[in-house]
């Protein structure tokens, strides 16, 4: 396993081979549904020995439509985050959208993620590298894998160098997404450790409801490719209710159908 994953505190399970998982709802919707989610998959990490970090966006700030559900407040839901990581000792992650919110977030997480959109936006790269915090800069979808060198670049040069790259597709049309594996080993060329994000892979974007639309019945394939393909780690969105979820629900794995899904990818990780 890579040296970067294995010096992220918290993490568990790191001498096991394993590929690490990064899971958890879109957004905290509340305490309850945080916890039951964190719960749920750290039991099963465990079980699996699974290197676990849980994810969850404290708030969304790239939503279609302006009455679209953003977050249930920022403290609020940065301190639910921070109390799920010491509860059930586990490492945590949430998206950071501007400069002021590295340092916020940075505060209550181990991680902080750069949403696709936002992977060349420099100001950004550099605040959330001077917090010392481990970083997962998401691969835009209008961006090529090699291309990714220079977010990588970016932040080591600023001083911190626990950079971890994800896929999570390129845009096909206007309207759907298309996932390229050889950006994979492309990116982990640049000496970092890739993930592949297979829920967001998934999304329909753009949408003229206003609401990005999914392909969850494909979330197998693409996991099962990408580990064949050699990612260092699985990203994924899971919720016990993806319907009623308040933020990509279209493409969200059923947390009851989370443990088939693990049980298949430790078996393909042992076979390569």
């Amino acid at each position: 396993m890579h040296q970067t994953i294995k010096s992220i505190p918290g993490i568990k399970y790191t001498n096991h081979n394993q590929f690490f998982l990064i899971a958890g709802p879109c957004v905290v919707e509340g305490d309850e549904i945080s916890v039951e989610i964190a719960e749920t998959v750290s039991k099963l990490c465990n079980d699996y020995k699974i290197p676990y970090i849980f994810k969850a966006s404290y708030k969304k700030a790239n939503r279609s439509r302006l009455e679209s559900f953003t977050g249930i407040g920022d403290v609020m839901a940065l301190e639910i985050i921070q109390r799920i990581g010491k509860i059930y000792e586990i490492a945590t992650l949430t998206d950071v959208h501007t400069e002021p919110e590295t340092i916020i977030a940075s505060e209550y997480v181990d991680i902080l993620q750069i949403p696709a959109f936002l992977c060349r936006q420099t100001d950004l790269l550099i605040s959330a590298a001077y917090t010392g915090k481990h970083i997962n800069v998401k691969k835009g979808q209008f961006v090529s894998g090699e291309s990714m060198k220079f977010a990588v670049e970016k932040i080591i040069k600023s001083g911190n160098e626990h950079v971890m790259l994800t896929e999570r597709g390129s845009m096909f049309g206007y309207q759907d997404l298309v996932v390229d594996f050889r950006n994979i080993p492309l990116m982990q060329d640049i000496g970092v450790p890739v993930i592949m994000d297979i829920t967001h892979s998934l999304q329909q974007p753009n949408q003229s409801k206003g609401v990005s639309g999914g392909k969850p019945e494909m979330i197998e394939t693409i996991a099962k490719a990408g580990i064949a393909a050699g990612a260092d780690g699985i990203f994924l969105e899971t919720h016990p209710n993806p319907e009623k979820a308040l933020s990509d629900g279209e493409n969200m794995l059923k947390l009851d159908k989370l443990e088939p899904l693990l049980e298949k990818l430790v078996r393909i990780k042992e076979a390569i």
